[in-house]
């Protein structure tokens, strides 16, 4: 994987005059650093950036021009590549489990805020950060709908659970503060506003008012055809229910988007490399590469396909089953994809939206898995 120094002007452009036969993302630093804004502009509190979305060094970079001051870290590696790209960055070590050398990892570089989702991870915790200046926030969960899928299945404690967790936390010497997460790409508001009302349950319920609620990731990028989500609208509903389950006990809010700072800043080119009898697509990449996360949260369908010339194909769509490249059957995209019906082998297949989970994943199964960056001014195609 490599960053190409020639900056193009649009997908389109590198199709027709490079004619790539390994996958490429294109990346547009304006794009990002135009979400970043908004977000900062937007969100009623601290914006913090999930690292595990997109890694890269640029990206990152890009996020501390756009006035990024905080980032979301889940081991020593993304610790101290914060450190050395972003020195006095405020870092979130909010993996609720760890290993203690990992521990002792972030305490050595100065990590003042944690997360815990049990009494066994709190108790290593307590025996092993300073607690000046430190902030624990607890991670709880509930069964909330409207993610593409559950971040609540693997992390979090129950409300009843977290309230004994708040507690311990404060009678430790720490700074008590609550976190979660409604789950990735999340399109529906209200999970973020049962979340914070029962965040408000859980200090009532220690008695302990928390300094900071953490509303966490899943924000939404733009996937599917049709309209944005309109972001400030979640930012409102944020900011609005905080007021109403808090009062004058309001915490500080903390957000720690992912997919939703990266997501839309890139777009991902893969040709097809065979159309087996006009009803299967096989392209250059798949679930093993940069599509990895496709059969997780669905297919992205804003997708288009264009000619090796760079002329878009406008024909009626057909449904078709998508393959990846490895010899691996589990190499395919869910369902189907709506594909112009008169593609051919060749031709270049265009998602949009392919920022976050791409790079990220991407593997060298079977022997695939080349994957080019590029950078350019505009991702419009």
């Amino acid at each position: 994987m490599g960053l190409s120094k020639t900056i193009w002007a649009n997908p389109s452009e590198i199709i027709r005059v490079r004619q790539p036969d390994h996958p490429v993302l294109v990346f547009a630093p304006a794009v990002l650093q135009a979400t970043a804004r908004r977000f900062i502009a937007g969100f009623p509190g601290l914006v913090t950036y999930a690292v595990k979305s997109n890694p890269d060094e640029m990206v990152v970079e890009n996020l501390v021009a756009a006035g990024i001051r905080g980032f979301d870290v889940a081991s020593p590696f993304e610790i101290d590549m914060i450190r050395r790209l972003a020195p006095g960055a405020a870092l979130h070590y909010h993996n609720p489990v760890r290993a203690r050398s990992e521990i002792a990892h972030a305490v050595k570089a100065n990590v003042k805020t944690w997360s815990v989702d049990s009494h066994s991870e709190l108790d290593k915790l307590i025996e092993m950060v300073p607690t000046e200046g430190c902030e624990i926030s607890v991670r709880f969960k509930m069964p909330v709908n409207g993610a593409a899928y559950n971040f609540g299945a693997k992390f979090g404690a129950t409300a009843e659970l977290a309230a004994e967790l708040l507690r311990k936390a404060a009678d430790a010497g720490f700074i008590p503060s609550l976190t979660f997460h409604p789950g990735t790409q999340c399109t529906d508001p209200m999970a973020w506003d049962a979340y914070i009302r029962t965040a408000a349950t859980i200090c009532d319920e220690a008695g302990v008012k928390a300094r900071r609620l953490n509303v966490g990731g899943g924000f939404p990028n733009h996937r599917t055809q049709g309209p944005a989500p309109v972001l400030e609208d979640i930012f409102a509903l944020i900011d609005r229910v905080a007021d109403e389950a808090f009062g004058a006990d309001r915490p500080q809010l903390v957000c720690e988007p992912g997919r939703g700072l990266v997501g839309d800043a890139f777009t991902h080119i893969t040709r097809i490399k065979a159309l087996r009898d006009d009803t299967h697509v096989f392209l250059n990449d798949g679930v093993y590469g940069g599509l990895a996360e496709l059969p997780l949260v669905g297919n992205i369908d804003r997708v288009a396909v264009f000619s090796p010339e760079g002329v878009k194909r406008e024909g009626d769509t057909v449904d078709r089953i998508v393959f990846g490249p490895t010899c691996d059957s589990v190499d395919r995209l869910p369902g189907e994809l709506a594909l112009p019906g008169d593609l051919a082998e060749g031709d270049f297949l265009v998602f949009q939206g392919m920022g976050a989970y791409s790079s990220a994943t991407n593997t060298r199964f079977n022997g695939f898995g080349q994957m080019e960056i590029v950078t350019a001014l505009s991702l419009k195609i």
